[in-house]
């Protein structure tokens, strides 16, 4: 969730003797080797449901009894039903309970005798306990919520005493001066300096797993989450909270939120077992999402963190809410586009659609097994190819030499896409499958060009025939290159040679010079950059006009990617210029020219 919502809304005997004594004669005769261990936490994204999209949204009859109404024991019951019987044999496994469930109809906090959070009674009559006990007698796992800090109202005055903390109350587990936290600053900043507030921590983790609860989303958290700066640092927060929930001996998957500062990644990595990268996909508003909302952002803020990825830990790319039709307020195009980059980007795999009244086409997206065996495979994320220019090609290779290649056209009008199979490093021909419509579509040459609607999309397994790329590399930061403007060599230990080309602002132009090529034609130059955010460049060959592309962001200034573009070249000796304009171009490390054009 983001800010405008969080602070403001409203017999018996004997048969168990015999059990226990058979079950110890089981486990005696069993070898240990041949024990069955639970899987590790998070070895693949996780799959399943959130309550939190329906409860956001304004269409008729999700929320009648007010603004985040949705969220009842009733509700969850009845998802974790209809998610048993639709989709847990495709993978789906976590029913996650979103903000709210210790509030009441306007929002008021409810808290135990230990400021811990308790169940509303209007909104969990049974308790939490007895929800996790229904939806694990459903062979499924549940989740719960808890923001980051001391929420005000369980501060008490400072008098509250802290669970199983002899002396301790909250008013040793906070700063002194009450600063707040988190991205609504509806909590005190725990100090981690005093003991006390570690023991608060356990006090809550032992709660949740004495109910039984498998997975955690601790939200407003910060560096993240709209708010930077010592106050709304909540590392040692998440550190605490991992250390709490080992202590309790439950495997519990726990999952920071949202907009986590990319900067930390190390802290989500070693703290966590996902990291929301980005801001609520829901558009609070008549419908679960839109796609101008923040559907569409996520293209641009995933590529940075796909080296973040991997078993164990994986980027969170929100709710996928991709299969109730007119409620999720998405073309069909849309809606398949969703999915997809979900899939390739292996975010986890959980959906806030009312899976009650899942349409026909929203069932064939959500259990689509060749598509979610990409998520779930072992295989690595898939990041840009191109530029983030309206039509893109992303891309991974696989472990047994395929490639992984969805198609997008985010444009507002149709258009065609091209995957060019030098982009990918090889030439010649390919065999290609489509994944959504589980269709070999046959061998193509070099390439494969699709027509795709508005916000549109085609996903392939690609297996190349043909053989490896051959190319000529140049050096941004060789002598014999021009540098304009403010345009200067650095150092770049992750950079081919240890240097690039940086300063490109204002007017800073790279050029390279002898580019050299036996044929005239159009090829695609792999260039080799760094850049902390998603930056333009005009990309232009000797006196002949440029085209701009936007690069997308690799994270930070030490972290190199590469994307393919498309230049035109005399046979003979060339130019490759990179020219920021009035603007703030990316360091350029080095391109690769294939020796043939395209």
């Amino acid at each position: 969730m983001r800010s405008p919502s969080y602070p403001h809304l409203p017999a018996r005997g004997l048969r168990a003797v015999l059990v226990l004594a058979l079950t110890a004669a089981f486990a005696a005769a069993v070898p240990a080797a041949e024990a069955q261990t639970p899987a590790p936490i998070a070895a693949k994204p996780y799959m399943g449901w959130s309550s939190w999209s329906m409860q956001s949204s304004k269409y008729p009859g999700l929320n009648d009894q007010g603004d985040y109404s949705y969220l009842t024991e009733a509700n969850v019951l009845k998802q974790t039903d209809a998610l048993a019987s639709k989709l847990k044999k495709y993978g789906y496994d976590y029913v996650n309970i979103d903000a709210g469930w210790w509030m009441d109809w306007n929002w008021k906090q409810g808290y135990d005798q230990y400021g811990r959070q308790k169940a509303d009674p209007a909104r969990f009559p049974s308790g939490m306990k007895p929800v996790a006990d229904h939806i694990h007698a459903k062979g499924l796992k549940a989740g719960i919520y808890l923001p980051a800090g001391l929420e005000k109202g369980a501060y008490g005055d400072g008098k509250t005493p802290v669970w199983n903390a002899e002396g301790c109350t909250t008013a040793d587990i906070v700063y002194p001066d009450l600063r707040t936290t988190n991205g609504w600053d509806s909590s005190y900043k725990l100090d981690f300096d005093r003991p006390c507030a570690q023991k608060y921590i356990d006090s809550q983790a032992q709660l949740i797993a004495g109910w039984g609860y498998d997975f955690l989303k601790l939200d407003g958290v910060g560096p993240g989450s709209g708010k930077s700066g010592d106050q709304y640092d909540n590392v040692a927060d998440v550190a605490a909270w991992h250390r709490a929930i080992a202590d309790t001996g439950r495997p519990i998957h726990l999952e920071g939120s949202w907009s986590l500062d990319y900067g930390h990644a190390a802290d989500w990595q070693k703290y966590t077992n996902g990291w929301r990268i980005d801001t609520d996909v829901e558009c609070y508003c008549n419908t679960l999402v839109s796609w101008e909302n923040s559907v569409d952002d996520r293209w641009d803020d995933t590529p940075a963190w796909t080296g973040k990825a991997g078993p164990g830990g994986w980027n969170d790319l929100d709710s996928l809410d991709v299969g109730n039709g007119a409620m999720d307020g998405l073309t069909k195009a849309e809606r398949q586009s969703y999915a997809t980059l979900w899939a390739i980007a292996k975010s986890p795999l959980f959906t806030g659609d009312d899976i009650t009244r899942l349409d026909d086409y929203g069932l064939s997206l959500l259990t689509n097994r060749e598509v979610i065996g990409v998520d779930q495979s072992d295989n690595p994320p898939a990041r840009p190819v191109t530029p983030s220019d309206p039509q893109q090609v992303w891309a991974a290779k696989n472990a047994d030499g395929t490639y992984t290649v969805a198609l997008f056209n985010l444009g507002s009008s149709p258009a065609a896409v091209t995957a060019d199979w030098t982009a990918l490093g090889f030439t010649g021909r390919a065999s290609v499958r489509d994944l959504w419509n589980h269709e070999d579509l046959g061998s193509f040459q070099n390439k494969i060009t699709e027509a795709l609607p508005a916000h549109g999309s085609r996903l392939f397994t690609v297996t190349p025939k043909g053989s490896a790329l051959a190319s000529t590399g140049y050096e941004a930061e060789a002598s014999g290159n021009t540098l304009s403007g403010n345009a200067s060599v650095a150092g770049c230990d992750a950079c081919s040679g240890a240097k690039k080309v940086g300063n490109l602002y204002l007017g800073g132009k790279l050029t390279f010079n002898n580019v050299v090529v036996d044929k005239a034609g159009t090829y695609l130059v792999k260039v080799a950059y760094v850049s902390g955010d998603s930056r333009p460049a005009t990309v232009s060959a000797d006196a002949g006009g440029g085209t701009g592309h936007k690069f997308p962001s690799t994270g930070d200034w030490g972290t190199v990617a590469s994307v393919s573009v498309p230049v035109t070249l005399k046979a003979g000796t060339n130019t490759i210029s990179f020219d920021s304009g009035s603007g703030y171009a990316p360091d350029i490390d080095r391109i690769d020219v294939p020796t043939s054009p395209r």
